[in-house]
Protein backbone atom coordinates (compact mmCIF):
# COMPACT_ATOMS: atom_id res chain seq x y z
CA UNK A 1 0.00 0.00 0.00
CA UNK A 2 2.71 2.38 0.77
CA UNK A 3 4.66 1.55 -2.32
CA UNK A 4 1.31 2.42 -4.44
CA UNK A 5 1.01 5.73 -2.58
CA UNK A 6 4.51 6.41 -3.30
CA UNK A 7 4.23 5.76 -6.84
CA UNK A 8 1.13 8.11 -6.80
CA UNK A 9 3.32 10.93 -5.51
CA UNK A 10 6.25 10.32 -8.41
CA UNK A 11 3.78 10.72 -10.82
CA UNK A 12 2.06 13.47 -9.49
CA UNK A 13 5.19 15.16 -9.65
CA UNK A 14 6.78 13.93 -12.71
CA UNK A 15 2.84 15.07 -14.59
CA UNK A 16 3.44 18.91 -12.87
CA UNK A 17 7.38 18.98 -14.45
CA UNK A 18 6.15 18.19 -17.80
CA UNK A 19 3.52 21.01 -17.48
CA UNK A 20 6.03 23.84 -16.33
CA UNK A 21 6.11 25.99 -19.62
CA UNK A 22 8.75 25.30 -23.09
CA UNK A 23 9.15 28.62 -22.68
CA UNK A 24 11.72 28.76 -19.79
CA UNK A 25 14.50 27.44 -22.10
CA UNK A 26 14.35 30.93 -23.48
CA UNK A 27 16.23 31.96 -20.47
CA UNK A 28 18.18 28.82 -20.45
CA UNK A 29 19.71 29.66 -23.50
CA UNK A 30 20.21 33.60 -22.69
CA UNK A 31 21.68 32.76 -19.88
CA UNK A 32 24.50 31.66 -21.90
CA UNK A 33 25.01 34.68 -23.66
CA UNK A 34 24.46 36.68 -20.70
CA UNK A 35 27.20 35.01 -18.90
CA UNK A 36 29.87 35.63 -21.47
CA UNK A 37 28.28 39.76 -22.44
CA UNK A 38 26.96 40.33 -18.53
CA UNK A 39 24.54 42.18 -19.89
CA UNK A 40 20.18 42.02 -18.73
CA UNK A 41 17.24 40.55 -20.07
CA UNK A 42 16.37 41.56 -23.10
CA UNK A 43 12.31 42.55 -23.95
CA UNK A 44 11.76 40.11 -25.86
CA UNK A 45 13.35 37.69 -23.33
CA UNK A 46 11.26 39.27 -20.81
CA UNK A 47 7.92 39.02 -22.47
CA UNK A 48 8.66 35.17 -23.13
CA UNK A 49 9.11 34.82 -19.16
CA UNK A 50 6.21 36.68 -19.06
CA UNK A 51 4.43 34.60 -21.28
CA UNK A 52 5.31 31.41 -19.43
CA UNK A 53 4.23 32.82 -16.00
CA UNK A 54 1.06 33.07 -17.77
CA UNK A 55 1.30 29.46 -19.14
CA UNK A 56 1.41 28.10 -15.97
CA UNK A 57 -1.03 29.50 -14.47
CA UNK A 58 -3.54 28.68 -16.91
CA UNK A 59 -1.96 24.34 -16.54
CA UNK A 60 -2.66 25.08 -12.52
CA UNK A 61 1.12 25.03 -11.91
CA UNK A 62 1.62 26.58 -8.38
CA UNK A 63 3.75 29.85 -8.43
CA UNK A 64 5.91 28.08 -6.15
CA UNK A 65 6.90 25.08 -8.17
CA UNK A 66 7.11 27.45 -11.23
CA UNK A 67 9.92 29.25 -9.80
CA UNK A 68 11.38 26.63 -7.92
CA UNK A 69 11.87 24.83 -11.22
CA UNK A 70 13.35 27.64 -12.76
CA UNK A 71 16.08 28.21 -10.01
CA UNK A 72 16.75 24.34 -9.88
CA UNK A 73 17.28 24.54 -14.12
CA UNK A 74 19.49 27.68 -13.26
CA UNK A 75 21.99 26.67 -11.03
CA UNK A 76 22.22 23.37 -12.57
CA UNK A 77 23.34 25.17 -15.24
CA UNK A 78 25.86 26.92 -13.79
CA UNK A 79 29.21 24.96 -14.45
CA UNK A 80 28.01 24.79 -18.14
CA UNK A 81 27.70 28.45 -18.97
CA UNK A 82 30.37 29.48 -21.18
CA UNK A 83 31.20 32.53 -19.02
CA UNK A 84 31.79 30.53 -16.14
CA UNK A 85 34.04 27.62 -18.41
CA UNK A 86 36.10 30.87 -19.78
CA UNK A 87 36.74 32.77 -16.27
CA UNK A 88 40.29 32.24 -14.88
CA UNK A 89 40.48 34.17 -11.66
CA UNK A 90 37.85 34.50 -9.33
CA UNK A 91 37.21 38.23 -9.89
CA UNK A 92 36.09 36.91 -13.63
CA UNK A 93 33.79 34.38 -11.74
CA UNK A 94 32.21 37.21 -9.64
CA UNK A 95 31.22 39.34 -12.46
CA UNK A 96 29.58 36.27 -14.19
CA UNK A 97 27.95 34.90 -10.99
CA UNK A 98 26.69 38.74 -10.38
CA UNK A 99 24.66 39.16 -14.34
CA UNK A 100 23.38 35.77 -13.38
CA UNK A 101 21.84 35.82 -10.34
CA UNK A 102 20.37 39.20 -11.40
CA UNK A 103 18.80 37.96 -15.03
CA UNK A 104 17.83 35.19 -12.27
CA UNK A 105 15.99 37.65 -9.91
CA UNK A 106 14.41 39.40 -12.59
CA UNK A 107 13.40 36.30 -14.48
CA UNK A 108 11.56 35.58 -11.53
CA UNK A 109 9.84 39.04 -11.12
CA UNK A 110 8.59 38.53 -15.27
CA UNK A 111 7.59 34.68 -13.98
CA UNK A 112 5.20 36.19 -11.16
CA UNK A 113 3.83 38.98 -12.99
CA UNK A 114 2.32 37.02 -15.78
CA UNK A 115 1.25 34.42 -13.43
CA UNK A 116 -0.54 36.41 -10.97
CA UNK A 117 -2.03 38.60 -14.07
CA UNK A 118 -3.46 35.36 -15.47
CA UNK A 119 -4.56 34.63 -12.13
CA UNK A 120 -6.78 37.77 -12.13
CA UNK A 121 -7.87 37.67 -15.03
CA UNK A 122 -9.21 34.27 -14.36
CA UNK A 123 -10.89 34.95 -11.11
CA UNK A 124 -12.35 38.12 -12.58
CA UNK A 125 -13.64 36.08 -15.31
CA UNK A 126 -15.17 33.56 -13.02
CA UNK A 127 -16.67 35.95 -10.75
CA UNK A 128 -18.43 37.16 -13.63
CA UNK A 129 -19.81 33.94 -14.53
CA UNK A 130 -20.72 33.57 -11.29
CA UNK A 131 -22.95 36.78 -11.28
CA UNK A 132 -24.39 35.98 -14.67
CA UNK A 133 -25.23 32.43 -13.85
CA UNK A 134 -26.99 34.20 -10.17
CA UNK A 135 -28.73 36.63 -11.93
CA UNK A 136 -29.91 34.12 -13.97
CA UNK A 137 -31.00 31.93 -11.77
CA UNK A 138 -32.59 34.49 -9.82
CA UNK A 139 -34.59 35.98 -12.41
CA UNK A 140 -35.74 32.43 -13.79
CA UNK A 141 -33.72 32.94 -17.23
CA UNK A 142 -32.29 30.75 -19.28
CA UNK A 143 -34.17 27.90 -17.77
CA UNK A 144 -32.66 24.98 -19.80
CA UNK A 145 -29.42 25.39 -19.30
CA UNK A 146 -29.12 26.62 -15.47
CA UNK A 147 -29.32 22.81 -14.48
CA UNK A 148 -25.90 22.47 -16.43
CA UNK A 149 -24.56 25.29 -15.34
CA UNK A 150 -25.32 24.49 -11.83
CA UNK A 151 -23.05 21.87 -11.62
CA UNK A 152 -20.22 24.45 -11.89
CA UNK A 153 -21.32 25.81 -8.42
CA UNK A 154 -22.28 22.08 -6.39
CA UNK A 155 -26.18 22.84 -7.21
CA UNK A 156 -28.64 20.59 -8.01
CA UNK A 157 -32.00 22.28 -8.96
CA UNK A 158 -33.83 18.88 -9.12
CA UNK A 159 -33.16 18.83 -5.41
CA UNK A 160 -34.58 22.11 -3.23
CA UNK A 161 -32.64 25.10 -2.72
CA UNK A 162 -33.96 28.31 -0.21
CA UNK A 163 -33.11 31.63 -1.00
CA UNK A 164 -32.38 34.15 2.09
CA UNK A 165 -32.42 37.73 1.10
CA UNK A 166 -31.09 40.37 3.47
CA UNK A 167 -31.68 44.25 3.54
CA UNK A 168 -30.24 46.93 5.25
CA UNK A 169 -30.78 50.97 5.08
CA UNK A 170 -27.35 50.71 2.94
CA UNK A 171 -27.83 49.00 0.24
CA UNK A 172 -25.86 45.78 -0.46
CA UNK A 173 -23.10 46.56 -3.91
CA UNK A 174 -21.81 43.38 -5.50
CA UNK A 175 -17.58 44.85 -4.36
CA UNK A 176 -19.12 45.89 -0.92
CA UNK A 177 -16.95 45.16 1.81
CA UNK A 178 -20.38 43.87 3.58
CA UNK A 179 -21.04 41.15 0.75
CA UNK A 180 -17.21 40.21 0.29
CA UNK A 181 -17.42 39.57 4.05
CA UNK A 182 -20.43 37.54 4.12
CA UNK A 183 -19.30 35.37 1.13
CA UNK A 184 -16.21 34.83 2.83
CA UNK A 185 -17.62 33.72 6.06
CA UNK A 186 -20.45 31.19 4.35
CA UNK A 187 -17.72 29.92 1.60
CA UNK A 188 -15.48 28.96 4.95
CA UNK A 189 -18.23 27.61 6.82
CA UNK A 190 -20.04 25.77 4.19
CA UNK A 191 -18.07 25.64 1.28
CA UNK A 192 -17.96 27.63 -1.85
CA UNK A 193 -19.80 24.86 -3.84
CA UNK A 194 -22.75 25.54 -1.48
CA UNK A 195 -23.28 28.41 -1.07
CA UNK A 196 -23.92 31.31 -3.40
CA UNK A 197 -23.56 34.67 -1.99
CA UNK A 198 -24.22 37.66 -4.01
CA UNK A 199 -25.74 41.54 -4.16
CA UNK A 200 -28.85 41.86 -6.07
CA UNK A 201 -31.52 44.66 -5.97
CA UNK A 202 -29.50 46.47 -3.38
CA UNK A 203 -30.49 43.11 -1.42
CA UNK A 204 -27.92 40.31 -0.11
CA UNK A 205 -29.27 37.21 -1.34
CA UNK A 206 -27.83 33.44 -0.46
CA UNK A 207 -28.83 30.65 -2.54
CA UNK A 208 -28.23 26.85 -0.40
CA UNK A 209 -29.89 23.55 -0.93
CA UNK A 210 -32.54 22.97 1.59
CA UNK A 211 -30.78 20.19 3.01
CA UNK A 212 -27.39 22.54 4.33
CA UNK A 213 -29.00 22.69 8.19
CA UNK A 214 -28.23 25.64 9.62
CA UNK A 215 -27.19 27.96 6.36
CA UNK A 216 -30.11 30.50 6.30
CA UNK A 217 -29.46 31.15 10.08
CA UNK A 218 -26.19 31.73 9.83
CA UNK A 219 -26.69 33.84 6.38
CA UNK A 220 -28.50 36.02 9.34
CA UNK A 221 -25.61 36.45 12.07
CA UNK A 222 -23.07 36.74 9.13
CA UNK A 223 -24.82 39.89 7.99
CA UNK A 224 -25.56 40.95 11.60
CA UNK A 225 -21.61 40.90 12.35
CA UNK A 226 -20.74 42.83 9.09
CA UNK A 227 -23.80 45.28 9.54
CA UNK A 228 -23.75 45.63 13.36
CA UNK A 229 -26.17 44.10 15.47
CA UNK A 230 -27.42 47.20 16.82
CA UNK A 231 -28.44 48.41 13.71
CA UNK A 232 -31.71 47.76 11.60
CA UNK A 233 -31.20 45.23 9.58
CA UNK A 234 -33.80 41.75 7.89
CA UNK A 235 -33.50 38.77 6.41
CA UNK A 236 -36.27 37.18 4.73
CA UNK A 237 -36.31 33.38 3.71
CA UNK A 238 -37.91 31.72 1.22
CA UNK A 239 -39.28 28.17 1.22
CA UNK A 240 -37.61 25.24 -0.34
CA UNK A 241 -38.40 24.60 -3.85
CA UNK A 242 -37.22 22.32 -6.42
CA UNK A 243 -36.48 22.48 -10.06
CA UNK A 244 -34.87 25.65 -12.57
CA UNK A 245 -37.15 28.48 -11.90
CA UNK A 246 -37.20 27.22 -7.84
CA UNK A 247 -34.43 29.73 -6.68
CA UNK A 248 -36.21 32.36 -8.43
CA UNK A 249 -39.65 31.15 -6.67
CA UNK A 250 -37.60 30.82 -3.34
CA UNK A 251 -36.14 34.65 -4.08
CA UNK A 252 -39.53 36.12 -4.61
CA UNK A 253 -41.02 34.45 -1.20
CA UNK A 254 -38.39 36.08 0.88
CA UNK A 255 -38.46 39.68 -0.81
CA UNK A 256 -41.84 39.37 -0.16
CA UNK A 257 -41.77 38.23 3.47
CA UNK A 258 -39.33 41.36 3.75
CA UNK A 259 -41.81 43.49 2.34
CA UNK A 260 -44.42 41.77 4.49
CA UNK A 261 -42.32 42.21 7.98
CA UNK A 262 -41.96 45.83 7.13
CA UNK A 263 -45.14 46.91 6.76
CA UNK A 264 -46.25 45.26 9.66
CA UNK A 265 -43.06 46.19 11.52
CA UNK A 266 -41.94 42.93 12.40
CA UNK A 267 -39.40 42.96 15.68
CA UNK A 268 -37.68 39.85 14.41
CA UNK A 269 -34.32 40.20 12.37
CA UNK A 270 -34.67 36.85 10.77
CA UNK A 271 -38.32 36.29 9.44
CA UNK A 272 -39.80 33.34 6.90
CA UNK A 273 -42.26 32.80 4.33
CA UNK A 274 -43.94 30.05 5.34
CA UNK A 275 -44.96 31.90 8.77
CA UNK A 276 -46.37 34.39 6.68
CA UNK A 277 -48.53 32.67 4.84
CA UNK A 278 -51.82 34.26 6.57
CA UNK A 279 -50.85 37.74 5.44
CA UNK A 280 -50.40 36.69 1.70
CA UNK A 281 -53.78 35.19 1.95
CA UNK A 282 -55.37 38.39 3.11
CA UNK A 283 -53.47 40.37 0.56
CA UNK A 284 -54.45 37.98 -2.25
CA UNK A 285 -57.79 39.89 -2.67
CA UNK A 286 -56.89 43.63 -1.50
CA UNK A 287 -59.78 45.17 -2.52
CA UNK A 288 -61.99 42.75 -0.35
CA UNK A 289 -59.73 43.72 2.74
CA UNK A 290 -59.77 47.22 2.26
CA UNK A 291 -63.28 47.09 2.14
CA UNK A 292 -63.22 45.43 5.79
CA UNK A 293 -60.93 47.95 6.93
CA UNK A 294 -63.11 50.94 5.81
CA UNK A 295 -66.08 49.71 6.65
CA UNK A 296 -65.06 48.39 10.24
CA UNK A 297 -62.08 51.34 11.42
CA UNK A 298 -63.22 54.26 9.11
CA UNK A 299 -65.29 55.49 11.94
CA UNK A 300 -62.12 55.58 14.09
CA UNK A 301 -60.83 58.71 12.02
CA UNK A 302 -63.87 61.13 14.05
CA UNK A 303 -61.77 59.93 17.65
CA UNK A 304 -60.04 62.74 19.24
CA UNK A 305 -56.00 62.71 17.35
CA UNK A 306 -57.37 60.48 14.74
CA UNK A 307 -57.46 57.11 14.43
CA UNK A 308 -53.49 55.82 14.53
CA UNK A 309 -53.54 55.85 18.37
CA UNK A 310 -56.99 53.61 18.84
CA UNK A 311 -55.36 51.27 15.65
CA UNK A 312 -52.20 50.77 17.61
CA UNK A 313 -53.71 50.30 20.96
CA UNK A 314 -56.06 47.19 19.44
CA UNK A 315 -52.92 45.70 17.52
CA UNK A 316 -50.84 45.35 21.10
CA UNK A 317 -54.00 44.32 22.24
CA UNK A 318 -54.19 41.35 20.24
CA UNK A 319 -50.48 40.59 19.80
CA UNK A 320 -50.14 40.36 23.87
CA UNK A 321 -53.27 37.78 24.21
CA UNK A 322 -56.09 40.94 24.74
CA UNK A 323 -54.37 41.10 28.34
CA UNK A 324 -55.06 44.92 29.15
CA UNK A 325 -51.89 44.75 31.72
CA UNK A 326 -50.02 43.75 29.58
CA UNK A 327 -50.79 46.00 26.51
CA UNK A 328 -50.22 49.21 29.07
CA UNK A 329 -46.82 48.11 29.98
CA UNK A 330 -46.02 47.52 25.91
CA UNK A 331 -47.33 50.80 25.25
CA UNK A 332 -46.12 52.57 28.33
CA UNK A 333 -49.32 53.90 29.40
CA UNK A 334 -51.52 53.06 32.32
CA UNK A 335 -54.12 50.33 32.48
CA UNK A 336 -57.35 52.63 32.83
CA UNK A 337 -55.50 54.66 29.24
CA UNK A 338 -56.05 51.10 27.64
CA UNK A 339 -59.69 50.35 28.40
CA UNK A 340 -60.53 53.83 27.81
CA UNK A 341 -59.23 53.84 24.12
CA UNK A 342 -60.88 50.13 24.12
CA UNK A 343 -64.15 51.85 25.29
CA UNK A 344 -63.71 54.50 22.17
CA UNK A 345 -63.50 51.46 19.79
CA UNK A 346 -66.44 50.16 20.89
CA UNK A 347 -68.33 53.39 20.71
CA UNK A 348 -67.26 54.64 17.29
CA UNK A 349 -67.32 51.48 15.30
CA UNK A 350 -69.64 49.26 17.12
CA UNK A 351 -67.10 46.13 17.58
CA UNK A 352 -65.72 45.10 21.13
CA UNK A 353 -62.22 43.89 21.21
CA UNK A 354 -63.49 41.68 24.79
CA UNK A 355 -66.08 39.51 22.57
CA UNK A 356 -64.33 36.75 20.56
CA UNK A 357 -66.52 37.12 17.62
CA UNK A 358 -65.99 40.38 17.35
CA UNK A 359 -62.72 40.64 18.40
CA UNK A 360 -61.44 38.56 15.09
CA UNK A 361 -63.17 40.98 13.09
CA UNK A 362 -61.59 43.41 14.42
CA UNK A 363 -58.11 41.64 14.86
CA UNK A 364 -58.51 40.96 10.84
CA UNK A 365 -59.11 44.62 10.09
CA UNK A 366 -56.28 46.03 12.31
CA UNK A 367 -53.70 43.45 10.53
CA UNK A 368 -55.31 44.91 7.27
CA UNK A 369 -54.82 48.33 8.17
CA UNK A 370 -51.29 47.99 8.23
CA UNK A 371 -50.78 45.97 5.35
CA UNK A 372 -52.59 48.87 3.28
CA UNK A 373 -51.31 51.24 5.21
CA UNK A 374 -54.18 52.80 6.50
CA UNK A 375 -55.25 55.20 8.20
CA UNK A 376 -51.95 57.12 6.26
CA UNK A 377 -53.79 56.90 3.08
CA UNK A 378 -57.40 58.68 2.73
CA UNK A 379 -59.10 55.43 2.52
CA UNK A 380 -58.15 51.59 2.13
CA UNK A 381 -57.89 50.79 -1.90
Amino acid sequence: MQRSGGGKTRRSKRRAQAAVPADLQVFLQALREISVTERTLATNERHQLRNAGAEAAEHGVPLSQLIEQHLTRTWRSWTTLPGVESADNAEAVKKVGEAVFRAAEDAVSELTKGNEETQRWTMRTEESLRREFIDDLLAGRDVGQLAERAERYGLRLAGQNVVAAAWAPEPFVTSGTATTNVQAAMSLRFSSRHVLVAAREGLLVCVVPHDLGGAPEEFARQVGEVVGRNARWRVGVGQPQSGPGGAARSFEQARNALDLADRLDLGERFVKAADLLVYQVLLRDSAALGELVTAVLEPLRGARGGAERLVETLGVYFASGRVTTATAKALGVGVRTVTYRLDRVRELTGYRADDPAQAFTLQVAVLGARLLAWPQRKSAP
